[in-house]
């Protein structure tokens, strides 16, 4: 029996999945529990309708995402850090300290958990920080971190 799933099911599939399920199961677990519903025309409809949708709405994100993307990756911003000797910072510039110069700067709010930052910055000079925007879309920051 082809039954559109409502919410994910383990070992059946997830949300929004087209799939067989036997009869006896389906009827008397899933339909009960508003977990699926059967796979009828108005149902397979309004499925295809749903599906399209969402297939608009990931490509309006991968859009976005590469529109960030080249924004991001023509633009250099500067953090200021007080510093010691040699280049070295007395702080670090953090991952919550380049997202609130981006979002202070450019307008573009950053998640500061997609840059992916393997250490804090402990160095003067030029850095590039690679972020993640969208799947496998990701951009090179370049952030130039002077001493005050």
């Amino acid at each position: 029996m082809k039954i559109i799933l409502l919410e994910d099911i383990n070992k059946l599939g997830k949300e929004g999945d087209l799939v067989d399920a036997k009869p006896g199961y389906a009827r008397n677990y899933l339909f009960p529990r508003k977990m699926a519903v059967e796979a009828t025309p108005e149902n397979m409809e309004n499925w295809k309708e749903m599906k399209a949708k969402e297939a608009a709405d990931e490509q309006a994100r991968v859009e976005k995402a590469q529109e960030t993307k080249a924004f991001l990756e023509s633009k250099s911003i500067a953090l200021m850090a007080k510093g010691g000797e040699g280049g070295k910072l007395f702080g670090a510039i953090t991952t919550k300290d380049i997202a609130g110069k981006v979002e202070e700067v450019f307008g573009v709010k950053l998640d500061k958990k997609k840059i992916d930052l393997s250490d804090n910055i402990k160095t003067v000079g030029n850095h590039t920080v690679p972020v993640k925007l969208h799947g496998d879309i990701n951009a090179d920051l370049t952030v130039v971190v002077e001493a005050e």
